[in-house]
């Protein structure tokens, strides 16, 4: 799966689970440039998972601060 696959994924889930409607783009910042809470960023890992079938571990949360970051550690967990 691409890069630009994993991103339409995660703006699927942010424009149906999260409410964020924009241009998403891998430079955004989750909670500063999207405005998500804690809990809104529970959600939208936890519809990750479900979207791509895989699971984020407290290590991985720790990486991710912006789009990009979420859509590299997908692309590691998909990767074979």
């Amino acid at each position: 799966m691409t890069r630009a696959e994993i991103l339409a994924g995660i703006d699927q889930v942010a424009r149906t689970h999260v409410g964020f409607d924009g241009r998403l783009e891998e430079s955004q910042r989750l909670q500063e440039d999207l405005g998500l809470d804690s809990i809104r960023l529970l959600v939208l890992a936890a519809e990750v998972e479900n979207r791509f079938r895989v699971a984020l571990d407290p290590a991985d949360d720790a990486a991710v601060r912006t789009v990009g970051d979420l859509v590299t550690v997908v692309a590691g967990k998909l990767a074979p």
